[in-house]
């Protein structure tokens, strides 16, 4: 067994000492030409209808936590405790989606969070939460999605051909968009015709459809070395942090993730309280983030061929700059709009375009790993983020800590040009057959 590892791990450092920099290969067909495999068009719309269940539960449960403690670190900290599981036990699920069938994996990520969310629905129906309660449910659901997203992420590649795997990102990015423009908008109307545990229950009932799909979903064995998770995990972080391009997206994605979260993890105490807005306020205002999502997907492709990786990032950042300066000075929901649409379309920019430098920078032996690795650094920037950013708002104000989050997003943007530049085009891409 012993010799059997130290072979992988020699095959993944010759990966590592033979990556080309060849640009990436470029595909014969547009951006909605995934469509055309059955498995990727059933998964795609089984699982935009679980991303609305998912988005109202996150409507849900942060105005919930509005109604339950007025301290805004406990309001922030509904969106960490959805990323946290991500940093802390996402690698470990890299390790597993590599060393496992991708697909029993999401089967069992998903059959979790139907018991978590179910659950979570009895207990706000009977009135039994309390902030600690809902952010220990809010945790539970995100064990489950550290553990089902770098299968669900890596077996795209079992589900289109390489050649059209950044139109596939791109689609799957707009299917998480669409549920945000839609879900909120539900999720407001069902909490203000029923209560929070409406809500909750959709979300559980959304995860059956995904489940069935995944039970009729046949996919192709694919060779799998195992080996203990600890050593797999270890070679995973190897790979990363000895892959110079790779190590620079890494960095950059925390940066941004931190940042980010001021946005995220504040939005619901900014409208409940400096908007005095309703649930359908919020809701409104997550739609419109959804659609401008939606808005910006089809073009991060052609956006990111004409700018460069660090041009497509800078656009976002300078929106996501404008969209927290113009959320800290308004005082109404209507002011507030403009800045929920040009943060989706930011939203969208800065993720897309790092999720998809890294799968193109990841060998497909350990690409779970690589992925979980780096879900846990953006993720747990974002977690870190919004710990920070409601800390703040609670010591000063909600503005200042939404102009914060500008000016640590603008200074660290700079800084990190410099020491850790994106790649240039086709740096560190690997070709495949």
């Amino acid at each position: 067994m012993a010799r059997d590892e130290d072979k992988a791990e020699a095959a993944v450092e010759a990966i590592v000492d033979t990556a080309t920099a060849g640009l990436a290969p470029v595909s014969p067909a547009g951006t909605f030409s995934p469509f055309r495999y059955p498995v990727f068009r059933a998964i795609w719309t089984a699982n935009l209808f679980s991303n609305l269940g998912s988005t109202m539960q996150s409507v849900a449960a942060a105005w919930l936590m509005t109604e339950l403690t007025t301290s805004h670190q406990l309001v922030a900290l509904v969106q960490a405790s959805a990323t946290v599981p991500i940093m802390l036990f996402g690698v470990f699920a890299g390790a597993i989606a590599d060393n496992f069938d991708r697909r029993r994996v999401m089967l069992a990520a998903q059959l979790g969070m139907l018991v978590v969310s179910a659950a979570l629905a009895v207990l706000a129906y009977a009135g039994w939460l309390t902030p600690w309660l809902l952010l220990a449910f809010t945790l539970s659901v995100g064990i489950g999605t550290a553990l089902n997203s770098p299968a669900w992420q890596a077996s795209v590649r079992q589900q289109v051909d390489q050649r059209e795997l950044p139109q596939a990102i791109a689609l799957n990015s707009i299917s998480f968009n669409i549920a945000r423009s839609i879900g909120p908008a539900l999720g407001g109307m069902l909490i203000s015709l029923w209560n929070v545990s409406f809500a909750f229950a959709v979300n559980a009932l959304s995860y059956i459809g995904l489940i069935g799909v995944l039970l009729w979903w046949k996919s192709e064995a694919r060779p799998v070395t195992r080996r203990a998770i600890l050593p797999a995990v270890a070679i995973g972080i190897r790979y990363c942090a000895g892959n110079d391009p790779l190590r620079r997206i890494l960095i950059r994605g925390f940066a941004l993730g931190f940042s980010l979260a001021a946005y995220q993890a504040l939005l619901p105490a900014v409208v409940s309280g400096q908007l005095h807005g309703t649930e359908l306020s919020f809701g409104l205002m997550l739609g419109l983030f959804g659609i401008g999502s939606i808005s910006a997907a089809p073009f991060v492709g052609a956006i990111r061929r004409r700018l460069g990786l660090e041009g497509i990032l800078m656009l976002g950042a300078a929106m996501f700059v404008f969209s927290l300066s113009l959320v800290a000075e308004v005082h109404t929901t209507l002011y507030a709009l403009p800045a929920a649409f040009v943060a989706g379309m930011a939203w969208v920019l800065i993720l897309t375009t790092i999720n998809t430098a890294v799968q193109l920078r990841s060998p497909d032996a350990i690409l779970g790993r690589c992925l979980s690795i780096y879900q846990a650094v953006t993720f747990g920037g974002m977690a870190l983020g919004s710990w920070v950013w409601g800390s703040i708002a609670d010591w000063q104000s909600m503005p200042i800590a939404l102009h914060a989050g500008s000016v640590f997003l603008v200074v660290s943007f700079l800084l990190l040009r410099m020491v850790a530049p994106m790649p240039r085009v086709g740096e560190g891409v690997l070709e495949r057959d």
